[in-house]
């Protein structure tokens, strides 16, 4: 998105935004990473940043600390009396939208240009200024302070001198760009483990959570590099307990909420170390997540995949079509954070065994030989997008892999021969035991669905599409011509009543 003099002044906070119980004034869904210094929100009000720096550096960690800040959105904002405003196509307002191949310098042109979008526009209506909110509402804001971002970060920086603030634009639904972990890891190179570091988006979901879990990731190197060897000296302590490699979920999970999709597996089987790569990122993941696996957060980047799978059983095909897109997307994005996971387990053996003979002495415990680097020394030696140059075919499996789902249910044959033996016997006559065998077998198909409305949906949908299949040639053949000129829909009621009532010309 490049058309800042169209673009729709979009007001970032909402009702009921605030998803999360205990709430920092004015940060929207601020929370902590349970084992890390890392933390995840929406975009705070001028006064919302305050809050959330001063309460990450809490009693003990230095104001003037160094304090990394990676904000994820595609979208410019603007400050209007303190409250955050973003730009929008007009045919994109909602809590989500996709703009396209956003970089960081495209992100900080358009805010300059918004910024003297939104000054000419108040000016020309009297000092006020015309946005929506989320819903499509109009609002108007008599404009009292009108400030860039930029301009925000730079007045925070006088109360937090250490405070880097990095514009990360990723898409809400795929994976960031090779570039994107990139830019994260090279930010991070040289801070210390205790070096704060927070991730927003516009309310503190998927992206910001994406983001989150690659810094966890990327924590979990320097805390490798330096205190592995370390731990290892420390008398009755079981050093392979603290690693997340070994990280087990519930067996009894469903294998999509386990994350155990066809490309998934073909991974492990590919990347070295595959196996332990997952069991990295699941757990940094899950950490991320909600409070049910571990974790803080509002979104669970694994098994909201299967949550989508579930609910796109019970909808139309147009919303079919885009929730596939997106579910494709998810299994890329978890793709991803995987093959980073073994990229930074390379990595970090890569930083142990590679420093330098000279420094070796300095960082060399004397009772193991084994190295422990300050977090600030850690070096990453090739980049992430070189490390998939290295294993190319990565990106043609998972291109390739990522819809290789089961969308549709199978009916079992049996099930299936009884139906299409019913109907050609005598289609008219059998219509009774037909609905109802159809009923039966969708039953026992959707038995691991609970109960309630998404399963009488997905069991009725499951119905209509089977009548359909099933239907005799010349009445199959006039249904379909209806529903392609929209005179009609492939909804059961309907089929049943154009069948029943109208005799095939």
């Amino acid at each position: 998105m490049g058309d800042m003099a169209n673009a729709a002044c979009m007001a970032d906070g909402f009702d009921k935004i605030q998803k999360l119980p205990d709430p920092v004034a004015g940060c929207p869904n601020f929370r902590r990473v349970p084992g890390f210094k890392v933390y995840c929100c929406g975009q705070p009000t001028i006064a919302g940043f305050e809050a959330a720096l001063t309460k990450v550096c809490g009693d003990t960690y230095p104001k003037d600390g160094p304090i990394i800040w990676f904000n994820l959105r595609q979208e410019a904002d603007v400050y209007v009396n303190g409250n955050p405003i973003c730009a929008r196509p007009p045919n994109k307002i909602g809590e989500y939208a996709e703009l396209g191949a956003i970089t960081r310098d495209i992100a900080k042109a358009n805010e300059v240009e918004f910024l003297n979008v939104c000054e000419t526009r108040a000016k020309e209506n009297g000092g006020k200024l015309k946005a929506v909110d989320i819903n499509k509402t109009a609002l108007e804001f008599e404009v009292k302070e009108l400030k860039s971002l930029s301009q925000v970060i730079e007045g925070l920086k006088e109360k937090f001198p250490g405070l880097v603030h990095w514009r990360v634009p990723v898409c809400n639904s795929a994976a960031p760009l090779e570039s994107d972990f990139d830019i994260i890891c090279k930010t991070l190179v040289g801070t210390a483990i205790n070096t704060p570091v927070i991730v927003n988006d516009q309310v503190g979901l998927s992206r910001a959570t994406t983001g989150c879990v690659a810094a966890c990731l990327f924590k979990e190197l320097q805390i490798s590099a330096s205190f592995e060897g370390l731990v290892e000296t420390v008398p009755g302590v079981n050093a392979t307990l603290l690693k997340t490699d070994k990280y087990v979920m519930n067996p009894e999970k469903d294998t999509l909420f386990r994350g155990e999709f066809e490309v998934v597996k073909e991974l492990i089987a590919t990347l070295k170390d595959g196996a332990a790569a997952k069991n990295n990122a699941d757990k940094i993941i899950d950490l991320n997540g909600t409070p049910k696996t571990g974790g803080t957060g509002i979104k669970q980047l694994r098994e909201n995949i299967a949550e989508s799978k579930l609910s796109y059983e019970i909808m139309d095909d147009a919303a079919q079509a885009f929730l596939k897109t997106k579910i494709m997307d998810n299994i890329q994005k978890y793709f991803y954070l995987i093959v980073f996971a073994g990229y930074i387990r390379e990595a970090a053996a890569a930083a142990r065994e590679t420093i330098e003979a000279d420094k070796k002495a300095a960082v060399a415990l004397p009772s193991s030989g084994k190295c422990s680097i300050p977090a600030t020394e850690l070096k990453i030696g090739k980049t992430f997008a070189a490390f998939m140059e290295e294993n190319a075919g990565l990106r043609a499996l998972i291109d390739t892999g990522k819809g290789n789902l089961q969308w549709e249910r199978d009916i079992p044959a049996a099930s299936l021969a009884n139906l299409e033996s019913l109907a050609a016997k005598d289609f008219q006559g059998n219509l009774g035991k037909i609905i109802h065998d159809i009923y039966q077998t969708a039953h026992v198909m959707f038995g691991d669905m609970p109960q309630g409305d998404h399963k009488k949906r997905a069991k009725y949908r499951f119905a209509s599409k089977t009548i359909m299949r099933i239907l005799p040639a010349a009445q199959k053949g006039e249904v379909e011509k209806l529903i392609e000129g929209k005179k009609m829909t492939m909804d059961l009621y309907e089929i049943l009543g154009k069948c029943t009532w109208v005799q095939p010309k």
